[in-house]
């Protein structure tokens, strides 16, 4: 079924909210318990002096009350004990949640931890406290100590993340948590599509509601505004909860938001049930989240909250807002500090007498001393534990449980890489259902009523051709044209347990999407500790040889992606290697860049028969293409091919040429280079990238570092010009290597 059938069923079944629910006047549509009489204060900072409005507001208890209270001063002493203790140099960093608290406090209430799931921002201290968060925990953050249950001390403190509570591990980069909550959020509505997915997926519930929290200066961040769009065209319950203090470190709101006012900005998104609150008073706050997270409980779309806070503290102690806001707003600030506020009224309420507060005051400062000590006594990781975590403990596709090479079994007509990928694709989507495949053009024709009219797109390559039409349009879909969007909605999904297999168009528009890649998919099991992975397949058609790719088709740049730890990059050069690379990557539990080189996809010397549906290729093995004596090339991708025809031309001239297919560059095969070395004692590195600082750069090194004394001459390089690929046939031809560069370095080599 498709996502406009289902959004119609959904709309049908549940109701749509009227179209007042998004007025002004809407959004202060009171709660329908009354409460006893409280004014509410003025929201803070506002253009003009503005009248409060009578409303009717939630019934509390006493004791919920006074926990409102409780968690709020908390919060606060934490932020002031961490800030002393940054102050004696007994934790390195320190950014508060103050003047936040009541907001959060209110949305916490209205939520549920282990059940919903929850991306917060490095100022939702007091949200997790009232999940269930203690003073300890975080504490044990703030110290770097082993047992922090956020990141086992690989964090800096504020960067919440908790594996029971469903608070997913939060980064620095303001922004990213939006696309990957809007992914988490997918991840409810696929299982809800896909039945299978139910006896498949932990911790699902029909009713949950992700909540993802973010400041005004992060509106900025186009990840933000993408989030929204696909939340709001997939009706996601996502609560978006936007923590408006004024300012972005110093630049303030006016600066940052055209019209100084976000609410107005995203007026025109559907289905996006809006609503605004003062923030600092935790009453208003608990009406307004209330209603906010029961939209989404219902299916009726993405909430967003616009909360006016506070910022009384400076932005984090790098900072000193004294730079830059006057004394008059600062103490302006101070008059609606929530915790000043809140304990207030409570007294004027008879709620609770001045020595009530105190005496509870007194037991939250014990509370956090005893856990501030403990804290600074617990032991920081062990050295060695360092690189703990950078790929799954429990999947090693390195190992021979994925190698079947020896039991190879060929049938059938033979495919092109395109072909096998295809299959492969298909046997594996029947396999397990959690695999979803989407990214720009994938799916064969997103508007399901013209499928049988149509061939089908299937990719601009027809790689993913018949997908959609086999598994449908639950599994099978197109996205924005946004890369982020792509990578970020995978995190989320692959942190929900499924399995999303992405494509990238072209590697050339890949780099919107590198932010989320190198600090989010790479990093987020080794930065938890364990606690969470996103094992994201990311298929990425990539480089040149292809008459006219010119400067934006014809990119090679992997050396950007080798680097990073945490991440598989994968580089097949034949039909055969890409079915049983591809099949490892998405069996695997890490995140996988699979490179496909274009100019490959069809050609007719590299096609294979059909090797089975269990067929696989572990990372880390290399394949030797061909015997020889005198000099070895290591090289992948395009350069094999390349290669081989040198090979034959130096045969010619007398000189035995071995060459190695690396397959997969992180991991790459350090045992068969050695091998080769030591057999000809002359190396050749050839790859498409630039000849400066690309791939074969490392090999290079290493090999003349640990291999010196098998060597009877230098280390030759092969690659590409440093520059980038031009247009006309003649300038890509000189730019990227050649068979008769590959040539040229085997005969200086076997001269030297």
């Amino acid at each position: 079924m498709s996502d406009t059938k289902v959004l119609r069923l959904v709309k049908k079944a549940e109701g749509e909210l009227p179209t007042a629910a998004f007025t002004a006047k809407a959004v202060a549509k009171a709660e329908p318990r009354p409460a006893p009489a409280i004014k509410p204060a003025p929201a803070p900072r506002p253009p003009k002096p503005q009248k409060s409005k009578a409303r009717e507001l939630p019934k509390l208890s006493r004791e919920e009350m006074l926990k409102m209270f409780r968690t709020m001063y908390m919060s606060r002493r934490l932020d002031d004990k961490e800030i002393q203790m940054k102050n004696q140099n007994r934790i390195f960093f320190q950014i508060s949640g103050a003047g936040h608290e009541a907001i959060l406090v209110a949305a916490a209430m209205c939520l549920r931890p282990g059940y919903d799931w929850f991306y917060p921002y490095y100022r939702d201290r007091a949200l997790c406290l009232h999940l269930g968060m203690t003073p300890l925990d975080m504490l044990l953050q703030s110290v770097g100590a082993e047992a922090d249950p956020n990141s086992h001390g690989r964090q800096m403190p504020s960067h919440w993340g908790h594996k029971k509570l469903n608070i997913v591990s939060q980064s620095s980069p303001t922004g990213t948590q939006l696309l990957q909550a809007v992914g988490c959020a997918e991840g409810t509505y696929r299982i809800k599509l896909v039945k299978e997915l139910r006896k498949r997926v932990e911790n699902f519930h029909a009713d949950e509601v992700v909540y993802v929290s973010l400041g005004d200066g992060t509106s900025s961040e186009g990840e933000f505004w993408e989030s929204l769009n696909t939340a709001c065209n997939l009706r996601l319950p996502v609560v978006f909860l936007l923590e408006d203090n004024g300012y972005a470190i110093s630049v303030p709101v006016e600066v940052q938001t055209a019209g100084g006012d976000l609410s107005k900005l995203v007026s025109g998104f559907p289905n996006l049930y809006r609503q605004r609150c003062d923030g600092t008073d935790p009453i208003e706050s608990l009406a307004v989240m209330r209603r906010a997270v029961d939209n989404c409980r219902k299916n009726r779309g993405p909430s967003f909250v616009h909360a006016k806070v506070i910022r009384p503290y400076s932005h984090s102690l790098s900072d000193d807002e004294k730079l830059y806001r006057c004394e008059a707003e600062r103490v302006a600030d101070a008059e609606h500090d929530p915790i000043k506020r809140f304990g207030a009224l409570l007294v004027e309420q008879g709620i609770a007498s001045q020595d009530d507060l105190q005496g509870l005051k007194n037991e939250v400062d014990r509370e956090i001393n005893e856990a501030a000590d403990q804290a600074l006594g617990s032991p920081q990781p062990a050295a060695e534990t360092a690189t703990d975590f950078v790929y799954s403990p429990a999947v090693d596709p390195t190992s021979p449980d994925f190698d079947t090479e020896d039991n190879l079994q060929l049938t059938g007509n033979p495919g092109t890489m395109v072909d096998l990928i295809n299959r492969c694709l298909h046997t594996e989507m029947r396999r397990d259902p959690r695999i979803l495949v989407f990214g720009e053009d994938v799916a064969d024709c997103s508007r399901e009523q013209s499928l049988d009219q149509v061939k089908g797109k299937g990719g601009v390559f027809k790689v993913t051709a018949n997908l959609q039409r086999e598994f449908g349009s639950k599994r099978v879909y197109n996205s924005p044209l946004a890369e982020a969007n792509i990578v970020g909605r995978a995190i989320g999904l692959a942190t929900r347990g499924l399995k999303p297999v992405v494509e990238i168009q072209f590697f050339d528009y890949i780099w919107p999407a590198f932010h989320q890649i190198r600090n989010e998919l790479a990093l987020l099991r080794w930065r938890s500790g364990n606690e969470f992975s996103a094992p994201v397949v990311i298929r990425v058609p990539i480089g040149g040889y292809l008459k006219g790719g010119a400067i934006y088709h014809s990119q090679s740049g992997v050396s950007l992606f080798t680097q990073l730890p945490g991440l598989r990059v994968v580089y097949a050069s034949n039909a055969l290697d890409a079915n049983g690379l591809l099949r490892t990557a998405i069996r695997s539990d890490d995140p996988v860049m699979f490179f496909e080189h274009k100019h490959l996809y069809r050609q007719a010397y590299n096609k294979s028969p059909y090797p089975g549906d269990d067929f696989m290729i572990p990372f880390g093995k290399a394949r030797t293409v061909r015997e020889g004596t005198a000099v070895s090339i290591i090289t992948y991708g395009a350069l094999v091919q390349r290669s081989v025809v040198a090979a034959r031309e130096a045969d010619k001239r007398g000189i035995s040429v071995e060459i190695i297919d690396l397959r997969t560059l992180n991991p790459y095969d350090w045992n068969a280079i050695t091998e080769t070395v030591r057999k000809t004692s002359r190396v050749i590195v050839a790859h498409e990238d630039s000849l400066s600082w690309g791939y074969g750069a490392e090999i290079a090194a290493r090999i003349s570092s640990e291999l010196f004394e098998y060597l009877d001459a230098p280390v030759r390089r092969v690659g590409a010009l440093d520059t980038f690929v031009g247009y006309a046939p003649t300038l890509e031809e000189a730019i990227l290597p050649q068979s008769a560069d590959v040539l040229k370095a085997i005969v200086e080599v076997n001269g030297y």
